[in-house]
């Protein structure tokens, strides 16, 4: 059976501008593109933009949501429904491959294969490997271990906190195992955990020699989590197929990833959310120099326009706290996920991009 889309104007990712082609489409697989083509059926495009299906190379599909103390009070089962939710509203976007970068196990990945819901396909890392205390470590400052969908270990997703080399080789084993299409490493620390600092590497050379040699035995490639310079040094030593999110690349680590082929998947969207009123206190130098989360801030307002929740941007708009402003409940996503952004008491907690002095 052949399928005939036309009318409508073609985007062929090729860089040229849009224009009038028909596509072919046979057994899933487009087979012809060009003017006056015909088919056993078609689908009339007239007034549509045709495009290819996209890739989102970094997805987490079970999440919905930052929210620590929502994820204490919600049932473990909920989350794989939440992911077909997700999945569904990903492919309606015209995202047709998704790389879920920890949090979604085999079953999620074969309920999509068999038709259970609607969904891309998947490539899956089923949990992040990460040290102790490292961006992957669900261990609370209260001393309690919080549960997470991204880290939490369940029949289909084992821990993936490791440290030395032989636990690294036995836990890239046990990925594998569990349906690891890739997998998935934080060579640095992250935003969201609560004992790590985002600028300090993570995992010694050999740990990740080791990690690098057991995924290839196993036809697999490797993607880091790497926000610190040395973290992303450090994976593009072992042979790391790509860096993601990359903050603190510097112009050597862009050469290395030059020299090497690696990939760069760079966040373009992120949203955070204070949990249960607040985020975890994090003491590191702003870039005035000062100490702890008022250097922080009085840093952030450096980089204006911004207007981070209790910051004043360039154009001076105080976004205060609590009662000072209400706001409509907003969401961001990021791939297919969809980050509740607060409303109600909290309308005022939203996510906002500060690039060119919007409020989003």
């Amino acid at each position: 059976m052949r399928t005939l889309f036309h009318g409508g104007r073609l985007f062929d990712g090729t860089g040229a501008p849009a224009a009038p082609a028909d596509v072919v489409v046979e057994e899933g697989r487009v087979v012809d593109v060009g003017p006056g083509l015909d088919g056993d059926e078609s689908v009339d495009c007239t007034g549509l933009l045709v495009l290819p299906g996209l890739f989102d190379c970094h997805v987490h599909v079970i999440v919905s949501r930052v929210d620590m103390l929502r994820e204490l009070a919600t049932p473990f089962s909920y989350q794989f429904y939440e992911a077909a939710t997700n999945l569904a509203l990903t492919l309606a976007t015209g995202i047709t491959t998704v790389r879920d970068a920890s949090g979604a196990d085999l079953g999620v990945k074969q309920a999509v294969e068999d038709g259970l819901v609607a969904g891309p396909r998947m490539q899956i890392s089923i949990a992040m490997i990460s040290q102790t205390g490292g961006h992957g470590d669900g261990w609370g400052i209260c001393g309690a271990h919080v549960p997470s969908p991204y880290f939490d270990s369940h029949p289909g997703r084992p821990s993936g906190v490791v440290d030395g080399p032989e636990e690294m080789r036995r836990k890239v084993r046990e990925l594998i195992r569990a349906g690891a299409d890739v997998i998935k490493v934080a060579t640095s620390g992250g935003v969201l955990s609560p004992r790590d600092d985002p600028r300090h590497g993570h995992l010694r050379d050999d740990e990740l020699e080791m990690l690098v040699s057991e995924a290839t035995a196993a036809g697999r490639f490797v993607m880091a989590h790497a926000q610190a310079t040395d973290g992303i040094k450090g994976a593009i030593r072992a042979g790391i197929r790509s860096i993601e999110h990359g903050i603190y690349l510097d112009d050597e680590a862009i050469s290395m990833m030059l020299d090497r082929g690696v990939w760069l998947v760079p966040t373009l969207v992120a949203a955070a959310r204070r949990a249960g009123g607040r985020r975890p206190r994090r003491v590191y130098p702003g870039r005035d120099g000062r100490q702890g989360e008022d250097g922080a801030r009085r840093a952030h307002r450096l980089d204006p326009p911004c207007h981070r929740r209790g910051c004043e941007g360039r154009d001076g708009d105080r976004l205060g706290s609590g009662t000072a402003r209400r706001e409509p409940a907003r969401a961001v996503a990021h791939g297919g996920v969809r980050y509740d952004a607060g409303g109600g008491d909290r309308g005022d907690d939203i996510v906002r991009r500060c690039t060119d002095g919007s409020r989003r």
